[in-house]
This record gives C-alpha cells, structure tokens and sequence, in this order.
C-alpha cells in the first residue's frame, strides 16, 4: 500500500559536476527542489537517471545518499534492473541493504527480446530472491518487445510485485487496472497521459516533466479531487507541448538544460549523450515558457 496514494512520482535526473562526476551537493539542491514542488515519491538511477552510464559503485552511492537525503519524507525506488537475470538479483541484493530504499524498478529486459515466459520468469526470480518490493516497468519503445495484460496480470498476483511503470495505450492501462488487485499501483510512465491514466484509475505517473511542472500537475490531481474535470484538462492541454518539449531530444537532455536554466544545476548528460547547444537550450526555454 506504500504507493498505492502516491499520484507523482519524480523519475529524478542524476547531478553531475563540471567534470561530469556525481555532484552529491547538487543532488541536496534537486531534491530540495522537487519536494518544494509536490513529489511525492523518487525514482533514482532509470533512465532519466542514466542509469546505463552509471557503474554500479556510482548507483550504490547515489542509492545511499538519495535515501540519507529524503529521510522519509517520501519513498524511494531504486533502478536494479538489467537484461541480466542474475546479476539483477545479486544487485538488487545489495541494494536492499541500504536504509530508505522502498522498492526496485526492474525493466523488461532490453536487447534479449525475451517472450512472454521468459518475463515471467525473469520478473518473478528477482521478485523471490531481491530482497525489495519490485515495480516492473514495461517500456517496449526502448527494450524492443511488449509485456502483454496477461503476463502482467500474472505478476500483479505475487505480493512481491507492488506495481508496475506501463508506457503504453490506453487500452492496455485500463486492462490492468481492471484486473490487478487493488494494492497493486498502476503508474503511467507517459507525461501527457497523465490525466487520462487518472481517470481510467490509474495510482498516478512516473514522470519527467514533474522536474520543472510539479506544481502544475498537483494542479491537475488537485482539479481532480474537486471533481473538476474542465479545469483538470485545461491545465493538462496547457502542459502536454510543454511536456513534449522536454523529450524534443534525446532525454535528460532537454530536462537537464531546463534545470541548469532555473538555476538548479545538475550539469550535462553524459555520452553517448550530448547536452543541448545553445541555441537549442533558447528554442526549449521558449516553448517551456
């Protein structure tokens, strides 16, 4: 039930310094930030995160320091998966021995293009033998292959398993919300399918854009509760361009530099990323305004 009331989760970008190393001074700054602006749990280390760039010595500090840092104040969920089976468990092991860390986000494997057995029997082995809560995360655009309603209805009924970050239709959201049990916490992974994952019944999103819009999209949730719907899809029509500006290159990218511009500075992606020019940065800062 830890999540089931938590409607934005921050998919949080990881600070890196000058010299492109993890800057634990600027991961306060951000953190501060974020929970000044209504999120109400972290992500730390997925994809926003880098988390393909990080080694795992670099993820098990910023695990730590991102958990000393929150001190409760919201859950913390920690990036552990690879397309590895075991070496998921051995770091998902590991990770559960740090204080703070509430759950593990396990992705489909990427790149191994396994079938729908053999997610369940991934999802299921690092569930049984992690040591932490598991979220799985179903993203086909990046791993190549789609965890289809029936497997994830499948895993929906391991207590191990407490949720899921789907990016997908519409249809698919609803299916699982229909069929999954009632504490298992269904999370859009898709910034402009905020409003509508709400309404069908979903727990709430995993987002990106919640870096720079978190006030306005506790506006949308707080619309909701009032039964507000034309005001809840005025703001969430007002913010879909600008989410989209915010994955107009490859992200964090842009997030980044939209960070860096509020005066939160959290540096540049690493490779094989690059960070946005300038001239750049000036067209995003003008469609985020």
């Amino acid at each position: 039930m830890l999540f089931t009331n938590r409607h934005l989760i921050t998919a949080m970008v990881t600070p890196f310094d000058d010299h492109q190393q993890l800057d634990l001074t600027r991961l306060k700054v951000l953190i501060e930030h974020l929970l000044a602006h209504h999120t109400q749990g972290i992500l730390v280390g997925g994809t926003t995160g880098e988390g393909p760039t990080l080694s795992d010595t670099e993820k098990l500090t910023l695990f730590k320091q991102t958990a000393t840092l929150v001190a409760g104040r919201v859950p913390v969920i920690a990036n552990t998966g690879s397309n590895n089976t075991q070496a998921s468990i051995a770091f998902t092991k590991k990770v559960s021995q740090i204080a703070g860390i509430d759950a593990a986000l396990v992705v489909v494997p990427p790149y191994n293009k396994p079938d729908q057995a053999g997610m369940l029997a991934h999802f299921t082995a690092i569930a049984d033998q992690g040591g932490l809560p598991i979220i799985i995360y179903n993203i086909p655009g990046r791993v190549g292959v789609n965890m289809n309603v029936t497997t994830v209805l499948a895993l929906a009924q391991n207590p191990r398993i407490i949720g899921i970050k789907q990016c997908g239709s519409d249809s698919d959201l609803a299916a699982i919300i229909n069929g999954s049990p009632a504490d298992f916490a269904v999370f859009t992974g898709e910034d402009a399918q905020t409003l509508t994952a709400r309404i069908l019944g979903a727990t709430g999103v995993i987002s990106v854009a919640s870096h720079v819009f978190g006030d306005q999209m506790t506006q949308v949730e707080t619309a909701l509760a009032a039964n507000d719907w034309r005001k809840a899809g005025q703001i969430q029509r007002a913010l879909i361009p600008k989410m989209a500006a915010l994955f107009s290159y490859p992200s964090p990218a842009p997030v980044k530099a939209a960070l860096n511009a509020l005066q939160i500075p959290v540096g540049a992606p690493r490779l094989p990323l690059l960070p946005l020019t300038h001239q750049q940065t000036n067209a995003l800062l003008q469609q985020l305004r």
